[in-house]
């Protein structure tokens, strides 16, 4: 499991965008980065300036995955058909802790890695630990029994900021969530614009 380096809030200011939507960003009373200069950091933003925030929001926005994890993905959805921006979109949000999130069984990105890793899920009722394990569709994803009276989870399942995507059916009374199918870009309910053409950009330089 990668480190969490910086406080995602850290993340939101330098980018400037509260990217996970949540109420309490500090972007959203100040728009500039941290630092005593972050009011005074800016300016034009070349193309590889453009493109890498593009790529440090999109990997910040899964809990900041490592570079080399990141580029692994990216590789990965460079070698199948159809567009590798939309293949890449694909891969992310198939993560098991990608899955959790979006589930509503934790209130973070954050959150679903470390829930994840210290074995609370099950998928198709074998404990899995991996946060990156890759989801198929269909696949059942479980909150384990012990797990589901947890402050996190039922925190998570009242939060009123997000809804639970149509490409993931969940049943929040058995705490059972199924991955309906692969999502295109438009479905993913990114709380900012991601631009994973411009991360396609940034790879293939």
């Amino acid at each position: 499991m990668s480190k969490r380096h910086d406080a995602k809030y850290k993340i939101d200011r330098r980018m400037g965008q509260n990217i996970w939507g949540r109420p309490k960003s500090p972007v959203n009373r100040r728009e500039y980065g941290p630092g005593q200069h972050g009011q005074r950091r800016k300016g034009k933003v070349s193309d590889f300036g453009t493109q890498l925030k593009a790529k440090q929001k999109l990997k910040g926005y899964y809990g900041s995955i490592s570079e080399k994890q990141f580029r692994g993905i990216y590789q990965e959805a460079s070698r199948m058909k159809g567009d590798t921006g939309a293949n890449l979109i694909g891969l992310l949000e198939r993560r098991l802790d990608a899955v959790v999130y979006r589930a509503k069984f934790v209130p973070t990105v954050w959150a679903a890695r470390q829930f994840v890793n210290h074995g609370h899920v099950k998928v198709n009722g074998r404990r899995v630990t991996i946060p990156s394990f890759r989801v198929k569709v269909g696949d059942l994803i479980e909150v384990k029994e012990s797990s589901k009276q947890l402050g996190i989870v039922l925190e998570a399942v009242q939060l009123a900021e997000r809804d639970v995507p149509e490409y993931v059916e969940v049943d929040h009374h058995k705490m059972t969530a199924k991955l309906a199918r692969i999502p295109e870009l438009n479905d993913v309910p990114y709380a900012v614009i991601m631009e994973p053409n411009l991360v396609v950009e940034f790879y293939s330089r």
